[in-house]
């Protein structure tokens, strides 16, 4: 072993220490923008760790919002150019935020003649927040109605403990049907118990989930309409 390459091992290992220290998010890619190696702040970016990254396409991971931001890198690179490229570029981050910013490429290598690296970082410059969805409109009859299936009731209970017809049980049964695209009772009541409807953990089932929107005579709608269609009789 020649004397100087102990101390180049040294400074590898240290070099590599500092690479996945660092607070900054930071790749090495092939000339092709294929991830060899990243640090994990880059990882976290992408919900991952630095591994997984390993073979990704860096611009797949961070989408350019100009697309001849890339073709003029690419050809620069071809004509072995060594400047600093700067790519403006957006991406999912974890928590579902949409983020934007600023990948900036270095090409690196030991001599120009050899194919160069790019050593590659990511400047986050802002997000959009995740949109709220809106919340789960129903209302009390619907709740109450999909409360007693959930604990077992048959359509003819249903209508019993509600002061409705059976065929006003059917009714509200088959709006809550086409509003969540439903096949059957179970999948009503799933349903409900997803979209925060029906509280989780709570027998028997309490129908003060979500929130509710009247409408104008909705408590005595549906008792005397005779159903139509197919619905989800108990």
């Amino acid at each position: 072993m020649a004397a100087g390459e102990p101390d180049a091992v040294v400074w590898r290992n240290r070099a590599l220490m500092l690479f996945d220290r660092v607070s900054v998010p930071v790749a090495v890619c092939d000339v092709y923008g294929q991830v060899v190696l990243a640090n994990p702040a880059m990882a976290a970016e992408c919900g991952t760790t630095p591994g997984r990254l390993r073979g990704r396409q860096v611009l797949e991971l961070f989408r350019p919002q100009e697309a001849t931001q890339v073709e003029r890198i690419a050809e620069a690179l071809r004509l072995r150019h060594r400047s600093r490229y700067q790519v403006s570029v957006c991406w999912r981050a974890p928590g579902g935020a949409e983020r934007h910013g600023q990948l900036t490429a270095d090409p690196v290598s030991d001599s120009v003649e050899e194919t160069p690296a790019l050593l590659v970082m990511l400047r986050v410059l802002g997000e959009r927040p995740v949109p709220r969805p809106e919340p789960v409109r129903t209302t009390e009859m619907e709740r109450r109605v999909l409360a007693l299936l959930a604990g077992g009731a048959t359509t003819a209970r249903a209508a019993r403990e509600l002061g409705l017809t059976r065929d006003g049980v059917t009714y509200h049964l088959r709006r809550l049907s086409t509003r969540w695209n439903a096949a059957n009772r179970t999948e009503l009541v799933a349903r409900a118990y997803a979209l925060g409807v029906l509280a989780p953990g709570v027998w028997p089932p309490d129908p003060g989930g979500a929130a509710a929107e009247e409408e104008p005579g909705e408590e005595g709608r549906g008792k005397g309409r005779k159903g139509t269609g197919p619905s989800p009789h108990g």
